[in-house]
């Protein structure tokens, strides 16, 4: 780096730490929700109670068109071939017997694709959605065990498929770092967002030591793959010089962005659709294939759906990756924690930065005279590890809440009471004041109904039969994010009819539904009057369905279009009309028309302001406000969760019998679809506990599970009854009063299930999956 690019590099450090801290300081008023929402205070309508998905029938009835359901005129299929080594290059490759198969259009290998630019990694730009920086089939060089080495376009699958079983490859290996355990010699400091993950408060090494009471233990948490029952699929065409791609994807504005930068076109030339989504949880956004279809679909001219095998999604589709976690808590003997350190390891490549933060819980869950927060990494040749639900929160987590249970057995004191006597009354690490927490309150309303007070604090105690039967209870915690981009398009029709266009994204948790609710709640109209349309790049905004923060986002860029509405409608309205003199922030939406805020009489209908005016629509379009209140606030999502498990003393066999979610996650917007997404989370939870696990060879570099009949994922024997309340007490700083809900459900849950099976046992399981060989 120059002098001069380090001097640039220090006064953007400079300035951003000036303004962050001018952030920190101002006045509430000057900050968005400093004034609250004013929907926090409605009463009536129907944010808050019971609305079915409005896709629902849709999808039932099969009408619901997904990515692979797109039907175009002369469409081929594609599939993939990939490589069999971690490091290395292709010798050779035959595909002639391939090329030569019935139905076969096309055969690409870096021999024939056309010149392409690296994909622009996830989070280095604002709309980059890259897997990694590495070249896509440009040249021979292989960098993980499973990248793709050709594609068959074929007029069927069935021959793709059986096309690709005919490419033969050699190749030249070369020396791969494939095992963790020899490559954490070599670790390096890792960011986050834009931040450092170190992050040191006081001497907590010698707080730690001086402690009257220390636990200091390492938790260990597998790779993870994804399985959304959706498999990963895009369906495209290029009419010219122009990309329209029919995706499953949670990022439409940034996989148009991406893939225009691959193929040195302007953004405006690549359209991404996604209308439906059957689940994403992180990695649903732009992999290996869709670049290479958008390829072979240019070089043969001609449409191509690419869908991938459950074994092309290990293959390519990164997941979470693994973790060594050291905790150590130093506590006084009335429980007061003196020294909190979370730090330790995990793998990822040299390619991409997704260091899987699971230190975030502890920077803000529990009060410490000391902190020692770090996540290291030791670069693998493997693939791209990516986002997946709650990405260090889930497994961070079971670290730390394993550890909290661990002190309050050392201490002789009840682990929820532990808890709340280490209950901060600010944000610990960066002092802000938190916008909204309640987490005492979901403790003791969970405690309650789950009846805590039954469980035996001597492990080991409770049996039926052979079944030994415990309680356990963790913390949740997820922070509010609200990302920079989003924006929306309001429509109001001369007969009363609003449209809210956005580029968001429906992967099943009810987005449309909910904002359909929220819309019609702000413009005074009812529900059925009301059509929100997402899932398009060439609609307003830049918005990710990803870290809880879509609904934000939205309700952010909808306050936005509501106001520039309200300004539109009282200047066509003129002075012929009873809101004549009034300002956008004195009216509200009630009764399908503008009426003053203070004064309900002063109305006038929408109806009644389009006709006078002559006007069949009314169309604004405006952006939301800087996510300027997480730097103002300490803003997160709750939960306390507990759980009861059965754990078989012949077998070893571990049964989770009974779970209960307490969350405090804001104002919750539909109850139906908020049950729905905690239970989910809470299901995945069990997953991570109790079985999920990616068996990576560290001889080859392969992933050797990929199929659901050897990836294990929780089935309906498997799950219990959840139960699960809220508090439903609005955060009065954020859009609508209401927290991100996608995350929550799973954090905290596997050092629940953990938790639970000492307490049944007497066995602590520091090691994820808890199997029965652990317990045996």
């Amino acid at each position: 780096m120059s002098i001069i690019e380090n001097a640039v590099q220090l006064a953007q450090g400079a300035m951003q730490s000036a303004m962050k801290k001018a952030i920190e300081l101002a006045p509430d008023s000057w900050v968005p929700g400093g004034i609250p929402d004013p929907l926090i205070h409605h009463k009536h309508g129907l944010v808050g109670t019971q609305v079915s998905r409005l896709d629902g029938a849709l999808k039932v009835k099969g009408a619901a068109r997904f990515a692979a359901e797109f039907p175009l005129e002369n469409m081929v299929y594609a599939a993939l071939a990939y490589s069999q080594i971690a490091k290395g290059r292709i010798a050779t490759l035959d595909t002639r017997v391939a090329e030569a198969s019935p139905g076969v259009v096309l055969v690409m290998t870096h021999r024939n694709a056309p010149k392409m630019q690296p994909p622009p990694p996830f989070m280095t730009q604002a709309k980059a959605a890259g897997p990694d920086d590495r070249p896509v089939m440009q040249d021979d060089r292989i960098g993980w065990n499973g990248q793709p080495i050709a594609v068959v376009l074929a007029e069927t699958q069935e021959q793709a498929d059986h096309a690709v079983s005919l490419i033969e490859a050699t190749y030249e290996t070369e020396v791969a770092r494939t095992a963790f355990e020899d490559a954490k010699h070599d670790r390096k400091p890792t960011s986050f967002q834009g931040e450092p993950m170190l992050l040191a408060i006081g001497d907590a090494e010698a707080a730690l030591a001086a402690a009257p009471t220390r636990i200091d233990v390492t938790y260990r948490t597998p790779r993870h793959s994804h399985n959304p029952i959706e498999l990963h699929a895009a369906t495209l065409a290029w009419t010219g010089d122009e990309l329209v791609v029919h995706d499953a994807s949670q990022a439409v504005a940034h996989v148009a962005w991406t893939l225009a930068q691959v193929f040195g076109i302007d953004e405006a030339q690549v359209h991404v659709t996604s209308p439906y989504v059957g689940g994403g949880f992180g990695s649903k956004t732009l992999w290996w294939h869709h670049i290479l279809a958008a390829a072979a679909s240019r070089l043969a001219g001609r449409p191509v759906r690419v869908m991938l095998s459950r074994e092309g999604v290990y293959r390519i589709v990164g997941g979470r990756t693994l973790t060594e976690q050291r905790v150590a808590i130093g506590a006084q003997p009335d429980g007061g924690f003196d020294a909190l350190i979370h730090t330790g390891v995990v793998a990822m490549t040299a390619h991409n930065n997704m260091p899987e933060p699971f230190i975030l819980p502890a920077k803000s869950a529990y009060a410490s005279k000391s902190f020692l927060l770090d996540v290291e990494a030791v670069e693998l040749d493997m693939v791209a590890n990516t986002f997946m639900r709650a990405p260090g929160e889930s497994v961070g987590t079971f670290g730390l809440e394993s550890a909290v249970d661990e002190m309050a057995v050392a201490l002789g004191i009840d682990p929820i009471e532990l808890r709340i006597r280490n209950e901060p009354d600010k944000d610990p690490t960066s002092g802000l004041p938190f916008s909204s927490r309640n987490i005492v309150e979901a403790y003791r309303a969970g405690a309650e109904r789950f009846g805590w007070a039954g469980r035996r604090t001597q492990p080991g105690t409770h049996r039926d039969g052979e079944w030994r039967i415990g309680m356990g209870c963790a913390t949740a915690t997820y922070p509010y994010y609200r990302m920079p981009g989003g924006a929306a398009r309001l429509t109001l029709t001369r007969d009363g009819y609003a449209t809210i266009e956005i580029a968001a994204h429906e992967m099943g948790m009810g987005t449309a539904t909910t904002h359909t609710i929220v819309t019609a709640e702000r413009l005074g109209l009812p529900m059925d009057k009301v059509t929100f349309l997402y899932g398009d790049s060439k609609m307003p905004g830049t918005v990710l369905a990803g870290g809880s923060q879509q609904t934000a986002s939205i309700g952010a860029a909808v306050i936005a279009a509501q106001h520039a509405l309200f300004a539109e409608l009282l200047k066509i309205a003129g002075n012929d009309s009873p809101l004549a003199g009034l300002k956008p922030d004195e009216v509200g939406g009630h009764g399908e028309g503008l009426c003053k805020l203070e004064d309900p009489a002063r109305c006038e209908s929408y109806v009644s302001i389009l006709s006078r005016a002559q006007r069949d629509t009314v169309s604004v379009e405006a952006a939301g406000s800087a996510p300027m209140e997480t730097q103002h606030w300490s803003m997160h999502s709750y939960g306390a969760m507990f759980c009861e498990v059965r754990v078989n003393a012949v077998t070893g066999e571990v049964r989770v019998s009974r779970f209960l979610g307490s969350f405090d996650c804001g104002k919750i917007l539909n109850a139906k679809t908020a049950m729905s997404q905690f239970r989910g989370g809470i299901i995945m939870g069990l997953g991570l506990a109790l079985m999920e696990e990616t068996q990576f060879d560290e001889r080859t570099g392969r992933i050797m599970n990929p199929s659901l009949a050897d990836y294990h994922v929780p089935v309906h024997m498997d799950v219990p009854e959840i139960d699960v309340i809220w508090t439903d007490i609005p955060d009065p700083h954020a859009p609508m009063g209401a927290h991100g809900i996608g995350e929550i459900g799973i954090t905290g849950v596997g050092a629940a299930v953990a938790n639970a099976v000492y307490n049944a046992t007497g066995k602590r399981i520091r090691d994820l999956p808890i199997t029965l060989d652990k317990l045996l």
